[in-house]
């Protein structure tokens, strides 16, 4: 008899630990899987953000920034970034799953609900006006100003290949906001200066390259479900545009920098980033590429925006 207990003794116990195996391999899934929707699991996308409000903060005339004001302008870009990635998850639920790119992000395989997608988005924009809340007070208004403007565009860019020809050109509009947001806080004003123009323009240009060159990958699914991008509307002549924006850009930020006076040390790392992305560019005109080059295209360019910080930060050096 005694046996016959111990022996549903150790099958309940036994039982409990299988189910407790079960609930904490089921909580790290989720864990995961809500990573991945903020997409911190692919850190090329936050840092090719946070390159541009880089830029800013080093080109400002009150630059170099404090690490203070660094880490602020880090942490309020993380968050909204991921904001940025749910809404587009959002937007995006029935057609991600059509997509080979996207078909595994967590809402298109369903390995999260749009419920918990929506929490995770308010509670990121939240987290993000709590940074700007945080700033002091002498550009608080024009940073919750700018904040504020910038919440639309971002929330709505998904929406964007349904109805614009370019959807690439609101995402550059977007990404001109890590630039104005950051100025706004080492500067406390937004009055004209070549160096702020530059960066801003240069920052837009650059994006919608980049962002042109990720979205041929998804051309023929694209083509397939009807949606828009600006790799479709370049056609043959994708190469050549993606390589006139970087061209520009490339120019336009020297310009601001000059604008501020840096050292010569400046110019050799811009010189490297900005023939390194011309040849990038170059390369383009090639249509057999596996899908994954253009991927990596992506991360060559987060390289590249890192050596003009590089530069900028040499520049600034006395």
């Amino acid at each position: 008899m005694s046996t016959i207990v111990f022996s549903i003794v150790s099958i309940y116990d036994i039982s409990k630990q299988v189910s407790a195996t079960m609930a904490l391999d089921n909580m790290k899934m989720q864990f995961w899987a809500w990573i991945e929707l903020l997409r911190w699991d692919k850190p090329t996308g936050r840092l090719i953000l946070i390159l541009p409000a880089a830029w800013s903060l080093w080109l400002a005339p009150s630059g170099p920034p404090t690490p203070s004001m660094f880490s602020m302008v880090v942490l309020g870009g993380l968050a909204v970034s991921a904001a940025g990635c749910i809404a587009n998850d959002l937007w995006d639920r029935r057609i991600d799953p059509l997509v080979e790119r996207t078909r595994h992000r967590p809402l298109a395989s369903n390995r999260i609900s749009s419920m918990t997608a929506i929490i995770s988005l308010i509670f990121a924009l939240c987290f993000a006006f709590g940074i700007v809340l945080c700033l002091p007070i002498q550009v608080r208004h024009l940073c919750i100003i700018l904040a504020s403007s910038a919440i639309v565009p971002i929330l709505l860019y998904p929406s964007a290949k349904r109805w614009l020809a370019s959807p690439q050109a609101v995402l550059a509009f977007c990404w001109g906001f890590a630039v104005l947001i950051p100025w706004g806080i080492s500067t406390g004003n937004l009055n004209y200066n070549l160096s702020l123009s530059g960066c801003w323009l240069s920052t837009v240009l650059w994006t919608f390259g980049f962002d042109t060159v990720y979205a041929m990958s998804d051309r023929q699914d694209d083509t397939i479900i009807g949606i828009n991008s600006s790799a479709l509307l370049f056609g043959k002549y994708v190469g050549l545009a993606v390589g006139i924006c970087y061209g520009l850009a490339g120019i336009i930020i020297a310009i601001a920098a000059q604008a501020q006076k840096l050292n010569g040390g400046f110019w050799l790392f811009w010189g490297i980033a900005f023939g390194m992305m011309i040849k990038e560019a170059m390369s383009l005109n090639y249509e057999g590429y596996p899908r994954d080059f253009y991927s990596q295209h992506f991360v060559r360019q987060a390289n590249l925006g890192g050596l003009v910080l590089l530069a900028l930060l040499i520049g600034r050096a006395t």
